[in-house]
């Protein structure tokens, strides 16, 4: 039988709250002040407490850091009259489970209770919940034990002997710059990394950055400005989204990668590159290349040594250590102690398909450790999981997803567009995010604004 210690000062709320508990299956003790409540609390040895915020000798904040201090796992209920958002915000903040005003409302109460007694019994349970970590993961890790990440690392092994320029291909997410640093670190640990995200930079600035330029090249160049392939002196240069970049800056970046030299914007001397270059895009540039948007001239001197990501979807038997690593990664980050998630959340993790790969789970990750009341990750502490996504909704008969209310098969281009609209809702119009998921570069998200009409203006 759950135990439950009421800790309020209003007699009424006591008694009133003892019958209704035990009418519902509860063993219950009360206390009219925090002092009798912290010592009620020993001897009792709660499940959950429902704490009054004040009380006539410790203010209830005090108490729920005394309670917090004997046991960091207690679920504690505060309840007030007060409807401030500061009280609110306070508490939560101070590790209380839930927040309830007064008058009670008995079955938000009750819904209260449940959440605290589960997520309770979760924890004592942890063994069983979770995957014990093989190995002691480090910042910087690759996370991959099948047949294709093993490839990779082998690859990295090889070109880690020389400066040869690497091409890695896969869908956003997926980790692409974490396998270009991994390279440098293995090269050049002590040389300078820089990435540059092709499609952030506008065409007329990105010569520039990578280039440099000297004074009075152009309106604004007070100055003489070294670029990246410069700065990067014997370290490495990221090309991340190489496709978007123009055609023009594709026959400048070419003659780089023959000659190992170039000019500044406006300049006459010759500048050596000593970097090693690695470039990286998220489409298929063979199919770029056939329909005219990139050099193929460019593409044979990207492609020298290629490396192919396979998607989360495709290496589900790195979900778990994956998550294992994310976990340890963001309770460090955000002073956390997120230990694992439920079977059941495993379970439909293993079951979705990651359109936005790693970058997706992380994100998940996060925003639930941020609002979880508990060690242990639920269901319902990923409200915002597509689990329309997952692989067991699909190749059924016309469902929600791909089909009209009428039962009508939508076209390729429908589901496309529906989706998209999908994700933009989902991430509350972040452009950014937006693209992550969709996987697909921000020139090519505003051709697909347009083809489909979709206002994206934040209200």
């Amino acid at each position: 039988m759950p135990k439950i210690l009421v800790i309020d000062d209003d007699k009424s709320i006591r008694e009133t709250l003892d019958l209704y508990l035990t009418e519902e299956g509860y063993e219950i003790s009360t206390a009219q002040n925090g002092t009798e409540g912290l010592n009620r609390f020993v001897e009792f040895e709660p499940d959950a407490v429902i704490l009054d915020i004040r009380l006539p000798d410790i203010d209830g904040f005090t108490v729920l850091e005394d309670l917090l201090e004997d046991n960091e796992n207690v679920k504690v209920i505060m309840i007030t009259a007060f409807h401030d958002m500061e009280t609110t915000i306070r508490a939560m903040k101070e590790g209380a489970f839930d927040y309830i005003h007064k008058p009670i409302n008995v079955d938000e109460l009750e819904v209260a209770i449940q959440k605290a007694l589960k997520a309770s019994e979760m924890e004592k349970k942890i063994d069983g919940f979770l995957v014990e970590p093989s190995r002691q993961f480090k910042v910087g890790d690759i996370i991959g034990s099948g047949t294709e990440m093993r490839e990779i690392f082998k690859i990295i092994g090889v070109v880690s002997q020389s400066k040869t320029t690497v091409l890695i291909e896969g869908e956003s997410g997926t980790g692409k710059e974490l396998i270009a640093k991994v390279i440098h670190n293995n090269t050049a640990p002590n040389e300078p990394y820089i990435a540059v995200n092709c499609s952030a930079i506008v065409e007329t600035l990105l010569e520039s950055e990578l280039f440099g330029h000297e004074k009075g090249s152009f309106t604004g160049a007070i100055g003489r400005k070294l670029g990246k392939f410069e700065l990067a002196h014997h370290g490495t240069v990221f090309l991340d989204e190489i496709s978007e970049m123009s055609l023009n800056l594709q026959a400048k970046l070419l003659r780089v990668l023959q000659e190992m030299e170039f000019e500044r914007v406006g300049g006459k001397d010759r500048v050596k590159v000593h970097a090693r270059i690695i470039a990286a895009t998220n489409r298929d540039l063979k199919t770029i290349v056939k329909e005219g948007k990139f050099r193929e001239d460019l593409y044979y001197r990207l492609n020298i040594v290629s490396i192919k990501i396979p998607p989360l979807r495709q290496r589900r038997e790195d979900i778990v250590p994956l998550v294992d690593y994310l976990l340890t990664k963001i309770n460090r980050d955000l002073h956390k102690r997120i230990v694992g998630v439920s079977e059941e959340m495993m379970d439909i993790f293993m079951q979705y398909r990651w359109p936005g790969n790693i970058r997706e789970l992380e994100n998940l990750l996060v925003r639930a450790a941020v609002v979880a009341k508990g060690q242990i990750l639920g269901k319902n502490d990923f409200p915002d999981l597509l689990l329309e996504g997952s692989e067991d909704t699909t190749e059924k008969s016309p469902d929600s997803v791909f089909a009209t209310e009428s039962g009508r098969w939508l076209t390729l281009d429908e589901v496309e567009e529906k989706y998209i609209r999908k994700v933009i809702k989902e991430t509350n119009k972040n452009k950014g995010e937006t693209c992550d998921i969709l996987g697909i570069s921000r020139p090519t998200f505003e051709r697909k604004l347009e083809k489909y009409q979709i206002t994206f203006e934040r209200e």
